[in-house]
């Protein structure tokens, strides 16, 4: 039998106990050789909370092994992750939040575990599309995109545009497949008094659309660049210039107000959720929330018109504790969540999959989300968030975004800011 402790409350003992233990470097985890010890934070009603806990259950009939499972809080682990997985109170396996500055870190400090072996026994990598490796593998200095494979994401997330079907019907309007339709669209709205984008400046939601409008003039080459380092950034360029230039260009017409500059992102979605705004570009993370709570009208989603890319990610990921008591265990736990029938419980609980057939999603507007992530993958077309590349540069960016916005600054003053401040981060973490 399964031995499920839920510590949801004890998050000041954990502190504590990781703060006693900081330094230490056992020999391994405290775990038996036939338990695994699990540490996720989902909620045990998330679409990966529920397609984890049958993995689990596959896991323990499978192989005899026990789970001792664990749920953390995200903070939890995030503020103790270093002192604790330096100890031999390490999980054999835990849920850990992908980038430099999180599971690159710890790869660099020799915590975590290549997961290079398990990935050619199992074959992971030829289930996750190139730009979703990325988020997997760190060099030596814990940047992502090169090296060895230290996490294995088994669902993704990405953004798109939300809209309100019944608005687009009552004004006669079809989902736009062009930029040039897409103005067209907010236009129609903007003329009858209707702010077409529900936009929040003080959080993610601005950035991640000029993000997206940078994208649409973007290549792979100019994506690694922004988020890898591989070259500089030319922030006169076309790609920015264009974003930039479009955000002031959609703010003087009345498609984004000026309004949203003390909005945040939750303003912006529930606005969208009670019909005040027709389109919303955000984060599949939505997704459940609109199909619970945007009963009062049909709304769709579409990807951003005549780009080739857009923001998104894998999901956290799979990690294994460098002081794991049972890797092999923790291996075969992580193969059975990237099997089909574990992807589709993540597919039809309102999650996307990395690795799902759409034939086994029966809920259609999972079916539209997933395939719009699929469509993506395959063209590798995930670009990463606009924040990613610097530990400082999500508040600078909102903060230029609301000068941009309020017509305190200049387009071409606000990409002069961003430069420096972007370059300034980048020199921190490279040299």
């Amino acid at each position: 039998m399964k031995k499920n402790t839920r510590h949801a409350a004890a998050i000041a003992a954990f502190a504590v106990s990781a703060i006693v233990l900081a330094g230490c470097s056992g020999g391994g985890s405290a775990s038996d050789d036939n338990t695994l010890t699990l540490w996720h934070f989902e909620s045990d009603t998330s679409a990966m909370g529920i397609a984890w806990e049958e993995a689990i259950k596959v896991f323990e009939e499978e192989t005899g092994a026990t789970v001792d499972f664990e749920e953390k809080s995200f903070e939890q682990i995030r503020s103790t992750a270093s002192q604790v997985l330096n100890s031999d109170e390490a999980p054999d396996i835990l849920e850990y939040n992908k980038g430099n500055a999180t599971a690159g870190l710890l790869a660099s400090q020799g915590l975590l575990s290549s997961l290079d072996d398990a990935y050619d026994e199992y074959g992971w990598a030829d289930k996750l599309a190139p730009s979703l490796q990325t988020t997997a593998r760190y060099d030596d200095k814990g940047i992502m995109g090169d090296g060895s494979f230290y996490g294995v994401p088994n669902y993704g997330e990405f953004v798109e545009v939300y809209y309100n079907k019944d608005m687009f019907a009552e004004n006669g309007l079809e989902v736009p497949t062009t930029l040039a339709e897409l103005e067209s669209v907010m236009k129609s709205f903007a003329d009858k008094g209707v702010t077409p984008l529900a936009e929040a400046a003080a959080e993610y939601p601005l950035g991640q659309l000029w993000y997206q409008l940078a994208l649409t003039k973007a290549d792979r080459g100019w994506i690694d660049d922004y988020q890898l380092y591989k070259g500089d950034i030319d922030w006169e360029g076309e790609e920015v210039s264009y974003a930039t230039e479009t955000i002031k260009d959609w703010t003087d017409a009345g498609y984004i107000s000026k309004d949203s500059t003390g909005l945040k992102a939750e303003d912006a979605g529930t606005a969208f959720i009670n019909g005040t705004y027709p389109i919303f570009f955000s984060g599949s993370w939505w997704y459940n929330r609109f199909t619970t709570e945007a009963t009062g009208f049909e709304w769709g989603t579409f990807l951003f018109p005549e780009a080739e890319f857009a923001p998104g990610s894998a999901g956290n990921m799979w990690v294994v504790p460098e002081n794991a008591a049972n890797k092999d265990l923790a291996a075969q736990f992580i193969d059975i969540t990237m099997r089909p029938e574990i992807q589709a419980m993540i597919g039809n609980n309102g999650g996307i999959p990395v690795a799902a057939d759409v034939a086994d999603i029966t809920d259609p507007k999972s079916i539209e989300l997933i395939t719009n992530f699929n469509t993506l993958t395959e063209r590798d077309g995930i670009g990463f968030y606009p924040d990613w590349p610097t530990a400082t540069f999500y508040d600078e960016l909102n903060a230029a975004l609301q000068e941009l916005v309020n017509d305190t600054k200049s387009p071409a003053d606000v990409q002069k800011q961003l430069g420096e401040q972007y370059q300034a981060g980048v020199d921190d973490i490279v040299g």
